[in-house]
């Protein structure tokens, strides 16, 4: 072993210097690439209908068929949204909430759907490359200056090379945030959507920018990972004000049925107090109604919500959104048989639509009547067969599978269950494995367990490697 000569002390505050640039690089690739299932996916049947009506006529303006692009709304009042290592856009719910229109959205979805069309979450793995290069050999050229007796001109190295890094990283990021924007004007002009919802969405993340004192000169721009806003802001007016859509009015139905999603968002996830605070019960639209319903039922009080949801469907009493949302009150309020008659509607007006279906099932289930599980099993079977990343319908037909005395196919909806909840792995695999010994070998069920067996004993082995 080399015994290296003795070396000054290395100032604690420097140190803590180094540390900070470091970990910030780290946090930077660490955010870039985060998994969306780190964050609270909120399903709402309603809402993911509205956005993938925003969003076809932004694929098919790229040249993409409608619905290859997915929008999921996180819990997350951030305003904020990003792609992930796949073709699917992940919006924040404060993101809705800071909107004022349907079209604000529409521009940011424009943007998201540049770095899509980019490989833009493929590609950051190229900026995260070069500037671990750079880190990397600071770290090293650092650690060999004070090996020689340099600590302080050793410490210096490794701390540029770290701002270096940053640097390199966060450039790459502006300039593929300046890609997407230019991508996402071109896909609001095909689909003849005006930008002027793009830039006033824009003007609220500068006045944002504004409140919190965030200086606009150039010189800050280097720590940013987006271009600065008013330079955004002028260069997209230049292109928006000279397009044939600038002037064209948005779409009303898009427009009212955002107002809706944006209300109920609301009603979902403010306190009531500041729900009815902002929607008096004077007013009596269908975007109050719609955010009262949602304030009186978190605040248990089932009757004031019901009356609220009895207003709703006064206007449009076969509305299967309204329908859902009288069978879900009354179900969460201990009343699941008197849900049913509601959801069933619910459900035939929605086409089956795999959420709503999935509350029927439950309702049935709640019940605790033998007599209703065979209608579950088949409202169940339909809602994965439509959709089958919803954890909650899985745990459902798990249950209607086990009263049935099927322990097999019960260890498997276990099994798709737990697959599609993180962290679970070990769960997952333990029921597949119990399915694969109760089901005919080779049978469709028994291979779906094999997969699943498969990918789970992987993830297992490595959270074991990394442990």
């Amino acid at each position: 072993m080399t015994a290296f000569p003795p070396q000054p002390m290395i100032g604690a505050q420097r140190l803590r210097a180094m540390f900070r640039i470091v970990l910030t690089l780290l946090a930077m690739f660490a955010i870039a690439m985060r998994p969306a299932a780190a964050q609270s996916i909120l399903r709402d049947a309603e809402t993911e209908a509205l956005f993938q009506d925003m969003m076809d006529p932004l694929l098919v303006a790229a040249g993409l068929q409608p619905g290859q692009v997915r929008v999921h709304l996180l819990g997350d009042r951030s305003i904020n949204a990003f792609v992930a290592g796949s073709q699917d856009i992940y919006v924040f719910s404060g993101l809705i909430e800071a909107a004022d229109s349907a079209e604000e959205v529409q521009g940011v979805l424009a943007h998201e759907l540049g770095h899509v069309m980019g490989g833009h979450a493929i590609r950051v793995n190229d900026g995260a490359r070069a500037a671990t290069n750079i880190s990397l050999l600071s770290l090293l050229l650092g650690a060999a200056a004070i090996a020689a007796g340099g600590g302080e001109a050793g410490m210096g190295i490794m701390m540029a090379g770290q701002q270096a890094a940053l640097g390199k990283f966060l450039a790459f990021s502006r300039v593929q945030e300046s890609t997407a924007d230019a991508a996402g004007a071109q896909y609001l002009s095909k689909a003849g959507i005006s930008g002027r919802g793009s830039l006033a969405f824009f003007k609220k993340l500068q006045n944002l920018e504004f409140r919190y004192a965030v200086k606009q000169d150039d010189d800050q721009a280097y720590g940013r990972t987006h271009p600065m806003s008013g330079d955004r802001i002028q260069t997209l007016r230049e292109v928006y004000v000279i397009d044939p859509a600038w002037d064209k009015p948005a779409d009303p139905v898009i427009e009212k049925r955002f107002q809706r999603v944006k209300a109920k968002l609301s009603g979902y996830m403010s306190d009531p107090e500041r729900t009815l605070r902002q929607f008096p019960e004077s007013n009596n639209s269908i975007p109050a109604r719609y955010a009262r319903a949602y304030a009186w039922h978190k605040s248990a009080y089932p009757q004031k919500a019901l009356a609220e949801v009895e207003g709703l469907l006064a206007i449009d009493p076969d509305d299967p959104y309204f329908l859902e949302l009288e069978g879900q009150v009354l179900l969460e309020s201990g009343r699941p048989t008197e849900a049913i008659p509601a959801l069933r509607k619910a459900v035939a007006r929605s086409r089956s639509q795999p959420l709503i279906s999935a509350t029927l099932g439950h309702a049935l289930i709640a019940t605790e009547d033998s007599a209703n599980f065979a209608e579950a099993e088949k409202v169940l079977k339909t809602a994965v067969a439509l959709d089958n990343q919803n954890p909650f319908a899985w745990y459902q037909l798990g249950i209607v599978y086990a009263n049935k005395g099927d322990q097999a196919r019960a260890a498997l909806a276990s099994a798709e269950r737990y697959s599609l909840e993180g962290g679970q792995a070990g769960l997952a695999l333990r029921n597949a494995e119990t399915a694969m010994q109760g089901l005919p070998q080779g049978s469709p069920d028994w291979i779906r367990a094999q997969d699943i067996s498969l990918v789970a004993r992987a993830e297992v082995e490595r959270t074991r490697k990394r442990r």
